[in-house]
C-alpha cells in the first residue's frame, strides 16, 4: 500500500481508538498506590493521581461513587482501588476511572465495613428521624472509653475550659481488641440504667482500620443505636470513619470536637444569659412606662367623672338637713300617735266607767266572776262589789228579777 493512500487519523480519532482498546482489553483491575495532587473539586469529583517507585497515573472518582468511600483522601495515602482503564480523549491521558477506594491493606475488613454499613442503612439505623436531639445545656455529661487513651485527657480539658460546671461521669471500657465491643455495650448499658447523664461522649484516639475496628461491631450499633441516651462519637482523627460514626446521634471529627459539641461554652452562655436579662430589663421597663401612661389617663378620666369638691359639700350640707327635717317630721307623727293610742286607752280603762257612776258585782265563791244577769246574784252567796273609790263585801238576803230593767 503507497503512503498516498494510507488513511490518515486524526488525533481525536486516534485517541478515541485507543481509549476503545483499553476498556476492550482491561476489564476492573484493582491497583495498588499512593495518592498525590489529590484535588476535590465543587462538582463534588475527585481527580489525583496514583504513584509508586516506578510511575504514576492519573485518576477520577465521580461524586456517586466516592460518597460511599468513608474518608477523605489525603496526599500521601496509601490505597487501593477497584477501577476501569481508559483514556481521556481530549488529552491523551491514560486515566483511571475509580469504582471503590479504600486503605491499603484493608481488604477483607474493608469488605466487612461496607457489607454491615449496607446492611444497617437498610435496616434504617443511620436515618436522621431516628436520631435524638443533643441537648443543648446537658445536666450532666458521660464519657466512654479507656480511662489510659489519650483522648480522654484532650475530653476532660476541653469540657473543663469550655464548661467547668458540668459535672462528668466516665465510664471506663477498652476501646480496641476483642473485648472492647462488649466492654463498650456494658458501659452504655451501665448510663442508661444510672440515669446519671444526659448526653454520652463515645471517643477514641485515631489509628489503623484494625485499631478502630471495635467500632464497626454490629451488636455494638444496635445497642448505640437504643440507647436512650443520645450518643456523640468522637472516634479517630477527621478522615476515619465507623459504623459507630454512622448510627450515632451525632458525629464528631475528634474526640476534642465530640467535647465541644456536647457542652455549651460557659462564657458565651453567660452572655446569652447577659443579653437576655437586658431584653428582660427593657421589656419591663417599656411596660412600666406602658402602664404609667395608662395610669394617667385614668386620673384624667376619673377628674373629669368626680364632681366638684365644693358642689359634693353642699349636697351633703342639703342631704343632712333634709334628713334631720324628715327625722324631726317622724318624731311628731310617732308623738301624735302616741297621744292618740293612749286617749284611746283611757277610754277603755274600767276605772273611768266607775268613775261614772257604774259598779262590778263579783262573785267571790266562784273565782271573782262578774255578774251579768240577774240569774247570777243569789241570796246567802258573798259578792264584792267594785265602786269607783272602793270596793265593799255584801249578801244578799232577797234578790227579785225586775223584767223591765232598762
Amino acid at each position: 500500500m503507497s503512503e498516498i493512500s494510507r488513511e490518515i487519523l486524526s488525533v481525536g480519532d486516534l485517541n478515541r481508538a485507543i481509549a476503545a482498546s483499553l476498556e476492550d482489553r482491561f476489564d476492573t483491575v484493582w491497583v495498588s498506590g499512593e495518592i498525590s495532587n489529590f484535588k476535590a473539586y465543587d462538582s463534588g469529583h475527585w481527580y489525583f493521581s496514583l504513584k509508586d517507585e516506578e510511575g504514576q497515573i492519573r485518576c477520577v472518582m465521580f461524586r456517586g461513587r466516592n460518597g460511599q468511600v468513608g474518608f477523605m483522601p489525603q496526599s500521601g495515602d496509601l490505597v487501593e482501588v477497584s477501577a476501569s482503564l481508559g483514556m481521556y480523549v481530549p488529552r491523551g491521558d491514560i486515566q483511571l476511572t475509580i469504582q471503590t477506594l479504600r486503605r491499603a491493606g484493608m481488604g477483607g475488613l474493608y469488605e466487612a465495613f461496607l457489607k454491615l454499613k449496607a446492611k444497617l442503612a437498610k435496616e434504617g439505623l443511620f436515618d436522621e428521624e431516628r436520631k435524638r436531639d443533643i441537648p443543648t445545656h446537658p445536666r450532666s455529661i458521660g464519657i466512654i472509653t479507656s480511662p489510659q487513651a489519650a483522648a480522654l485527657k484532650d475530653v476532660l480539658s476541653t469540657l473543663a475550659r469550655r464548661a467547668p460546671h458540668i459535672p462528668i461521669v466516665i465510664y471506663p471500657t477498652l476501646v480496641q481488641g476483642p473485648d472492647a465491643p462488649a466492654g463498650i455495650i456494658a458501659a452504655l448499658k451501665a448510663a442508661e440504667q444510672e440515669h446519671a447523664v444526659d448526653v454520652i461522649l463515645l471517643v477514641r484516639g485515631g489509628g489503623s482500620i484494625e485499631d478502630l475496628w471495635a467500632f464497626n461491631d454490629e451488636q455494638l450499633a444496635y445497642a448505640i443505636a437504643s440507647s436512650p441516651i443520645p450518643v456523640v462519637s468522637g472516634v479517630g482523627h477527621e478522615t476515619d470513619f465507623t459504623i459507630a460514626d454512622f448510627v450515632s446521634d451525632l458525629r464528631a471529627p475528634t474526640p476534642t470536637g465530640a467535647a465541644e459539641l456536647a457542652a455549651p461554652r460557659r462564657d458565651q452562655m453567660l452572655q446569652e444569659l447577659d443579653a437576655i436579662m437586658q431584653a428582660l430589663l427593657q421589656q419591663i421597663r417599656q411596660r412600666v412606662e406602658r402602664e404609667a401612661q395608662t395610669l394617667d389617663q385614668l386620673a384624667l378620666r376619673l377628674g373629669h367623672a368626680l364632681p366638684n369638691p365644693d358642689r359634693m359639700r353642699e349636697q351633703i350640707t342639703s342631704y343632712q338637713q333634709r334628713l334631720t327635717q324628715a327625722w324631726s317630721v317622724r318624731v311628731e307623727n310617732w308623738k301624735r300617735n302616741q297621744s292618740h293610742y293612749q286617749s284611746q286607752l283611757e277610754m277603755l280603762n274600767p276605772q273611768r266607767t266607775l268613775e261614772r257612776g257604774y259598779a262590778v258585782v263579783l262573785n267571790v265563791g266562784e273565782g271573782f266572776h262578774a255578774a251579768r244577769k240577774p240569774g247570777d246574784l243569789h241570796t246567802h252567796a258573798e259578792y264584792e262589789i267594785r265602786l269607783a273609790e272602793g270596793a265593799a263585801t255584801v249578801q244578799f238576803e232577797k234578790v227579785t228579777t225586775i223584767k223591765d230593767a232598762s
